[in-house]
């Protein structure tokens, strides 16, 4: 995904762009799969799909969970380069957070929050007053601040100002602020603020959860990327290998593929095409399950995310449960795809996530797949090779947003910037059209 909507904007940007894969499909690890056949196939399964699990083409399995945030960058980039025009969206109908083994709503309006019983009366006052606090604040008024320095105190201090307990702490630093460890209690408050903020901001714009999930799953992104791209004059080639990236002076000259050299001045890649250039950073477990039954505590909810927070479980970070179904077109009717995920601890991955497949029980299949994480070590100023991170186990994309800015500014020497990129489609399209 990352290199595609780079494609999409490097083309925008009137650069010349030729993209190759190696695999006969768009978005490499996060395509989704269909038919259901490919998923088995893919996990070395014996034998095929059994006839409960429906038409193999009514599947489209994410490799890789995630929603977007209603009020995050991804939107944003989809709606400033109007790659929406692809795709059709739906809300994800709830978000839970797990508590001394059950699972909780994490309230969405004023009345959700009086009533749920994560928090006793005088908590929810002092949670309310601080989510007061946090709506109005802004960075640059300081008049907002109310005594706290947004880059000195931290956010155990803030915590402290409010009075709120251990277990509103961890509901907001982990449902809300979707941090997946606790070392941001340490850490200057500014961006946990501005965290619960853009979770509140994208809950105000649909009212039953912050997240969205595109229609025909999340290989959709990569598609309509790549579509944008070509309509700027970009060139696609799937289905091609990779034999050789070709150095010259320790500097990016071109990609070797069928005996062929393509030349080029800058190069960005993921990890895979680049072993020696990148260093392993951790590992993630994925568990996707198949399943006949909504999970159990959610209001037969069509889809929803579970937060099971990593104090809860004797964890350094958490486990998400992203779950989806036929709503969506991403499974066969009646059925749902719910996919654990967490970053590794131990020798026993397993294990380590069984809280989360417990919430799904009983599991119809399950395909289960251990990543190793990889971060480039090498930043691209002298060989002008840009790497893409691997993808972590948060659920949503903003760290994958981060990292396209991050290779954006490495690649142009400047910030990336939203209200840039739509003047210059103006630029081609003309303003008129566009209304």
């Amino acid at each position: 995904l990352q290199e595609c909507i780079l494609s999409g904007i490097m083309s925008v940007n009137g650069k010349k762009v030729l993209h190759m894969d190696r695999n006969s499909y768009y978005g490499g690890e996060s395509a989704s799969i269909t038919p259901l056949e490919d998923l088995y196939k893919r996990f070395n399964l014996p034998g095929t799909p059994p006839e409960s699990m429906g038409r193999g083409r009514d599947w489209n399995v994410d490799l890789i969970p995630k929603f977007l945030m209603a009020n995050g960058q991804l939107v944003k980039m989809l709606l400033y380069t109007e790659v929406t025009r692809y795709l059709d969206f739906k809300v994800i109908e709830g978000s839970f957070v797990y508590k001394g083994g059950k699972i909780y709503k994490v309230p969405s309006t004023e009345a959700e929050a009086l009533a749920s019983s994560l928090m006793g009366l005088f908590e929810k006052r002092r949670f309310r007053k601080f989510l007061v606090y946090v709506a109005n604040f802004d960075e640059n008024d300081p008049k907002t601040f109310e005594g706290v320095d947004p880059k000195k105190t931290t956010m155990r201090d803030v915590y402290k100002k409010f009075d709120l307990g251990q277990d509103v702490i961890d509901f907001t630093g982990h449902a809300l602020a979707l941090y997946r460890t606790d070392d941001y209690l340490d850490q200057p408050c500014q961006e946990t603020i501005n965290r619960i903020k853009l979770y509140s901001e994208s809950l105000a714009r649909y009212g039953k959860s912050p997240y969205l999930y595109p229609l025909y799953g999340l290989g959709e992104l990569p598609q309509g990327f790549a579509r944008l791209s070509a309509i700027y004059g970009g060139t696609y080639m799937l289905n091609k290998p990779i034999e050789e990236i070709v150095i010259e002076n320790g500097k990016v000259v071109g990609v070797k593929s069928e005996g062929e050299v393509a030349r080029c001045k800058q190069l960005i890649c993921d990890p895979s095409y680049v072993s020696d250039r990148v260093t392993k950073v951790g590992q993630v477990i994925r568990v996707i399950c198949i399943l006949s039954h909504p999970i159990k505590n959610t209001n037969d909810a069509n889809s929803c995310q579970i937060i099971i927070p990593q104090n809860q479980v004797n964890r350094k970070s958490d486990i998400y449960v992203c779950m989806i179904s036929s709503a969506h077109n991403v499974a066969a009717q009646g059925k749902y795809i719910a996919i654990a995920s967490t970053t590794v601890e131990t020798p026993d991955p397993e294990k380590e996530i069984k809280p989360a497949l417990d919430l799904l029980e009983p599991i119809e299949q399950k395909f289960v797949s251990i990543s190793d994480l990889f971060a480039p070590t090498d930043l691209g100023t002298e060989s002008q090779i840009f790497i893409s991170r691997t993808y972590d186990a948060t659920t949503h994309f903003e760290t994958t947003c981060d990292d396209i800015k991050d290779i954006y500014k490495r690649m142009m020497g400047s910030e990336f910037d939203f209200e840039e990129m739509k003047r210059k489609k103006n630029d081609i399209y003309g303003e008129e059209e566009q209304q």
